[in-house]
């Protein structure tokens, strides 16, 4: 799977900083100050994760995130 994959969620905390995570993936987040700089980050941590499933040959898990306005 390839972070396109997956939803990004992506917020901004009350400092100002900028979070960006994928749900699906247990502990695919960045935090940093910028929301572009969030997003980038996020896609070095995600290839970071994806390589560790791959050196265990295990395959990263589906996304099941849902969109919901509630």
């Amino acid at each position: 799977m390839k972070l396109e994959d997956y939803k990004t969620v992506l917020y901004r905390q009350e400092d100002g900083s900028w979070v960006a995570e994928i749900p699906a993936v247990s502990g695919c987040y960045a935090l940093m100050p910028t929301r572009e700089g969030a997003l980038a980050e996020l896609t070095k941590v995600f290839e970071m994760i994806a390589e560790e499933y791959r050196e265990k040959g295990i395959p990263l898990p589906a996304d099941t995130t849902e969109i919901v306005h509630a």
